[in-house]
């Protein structure tokens, strides 16, 4: 990101939560290049398997939007921290492509849609806390609330995240947190070095159900009646 030297010294608490996040600030003086300031930590935080880095200070909607606009990074918004996404691994995309496929195929012709990472969910907790996640794979039922410019601020049926050492912690404890606080039906969460999933059938911003499936079993979906997975796919 390149940023005029004026606003880095106006705002450099702001420009310093994105370079928390992982965001290369390249500082310009009369329109060129005069400084950078990156950060300190180890750059192998991105890679699979290490713990996904975050911004240390609350970060508002408008200051992730304009972080995800000038960045190429992929970025989430949870609760005013800023999550850098990792490069997912083999088994994470396998279990993605062939979740998506079965889901790509039952859902032709129907009225919702899956969709893939990396894809924007805006959800709104409360007026000043709103959160901005690319869920692995997601059902939108709700077509109407995609905007003029095909961004969706509406709420998924079903989300399907799949577990990597990086997003674990995450994905099992503040995504179910705020995908059951903001109306979301049933969540898939998939671990593809245990070889299970487990879905959560989320109502009232509570767990209603949940059920673990294994590599041996067919997973299948308590909200889409005969929407089923074969696991020995997902996890082959």
């Amino acid at each position: 990101m390149r940023v005029p030297s004026t606003n880095v010294q106006e705002n450099f608490e702001k420009y310093l939560k994105f370079v928390e996040a992982n965001e290369e600030i390249i500082v310009t003086k009369n329109g060129k290049d005069a400084a950078k300031i990156i950060p300190c930590h180890d750059a192998d935080v991105l890679k699979e398997g290490q713990a996904e880095y975050r911004s240390s200070s609350w970060v508002t909607y408008e200051e992730f939007l304009e972080l995800t606009e000038e960045s190429v990074q992929r970025f989430e918004l949870i609760d005013g921290v800023i999550y850098n996404l990792a490069s997912p691994s083999y088994k994470h995309q396998y279990a993605v492509g062939e979740l998506f496929g079965a889901f790509h195929i039952w859902f032709k012709g129907k009225n919702c849609v899956p969709l893939t990472s990396p894809f924007d969910v805006t959800f709104v907790k409360e007026e000043d806390n709103i959160n901005v996640v690319q869920p692995d794979i997601l059902v939108m039922c709700d077509k109407d609330n995609l905007d003029e410019k095909g961004k969706y601020k509406g709420t998924p049926t079903l989300v399907v995240e799949v577990l990597s050492p990086s997003t674990r912690s995450k994905d099992m404890l503040k995504k179910l947190d705020l995908y059951k606080q903001c109306g979301v039906q049933e969540y898939w969460l998939v671990d593809p070095l245990n070889e299970q999933i487990r879905v959560y059938v989320l109502e009232d911003n509570d767990i209603t159900n949940s059920k673990s499936y294994k590599k041996d079993d067919i997973v299948l979906s308590e909200v889409f009646e005969g929407l089923e997975v074969d696991l020995q796919e997902v996890f082959a």
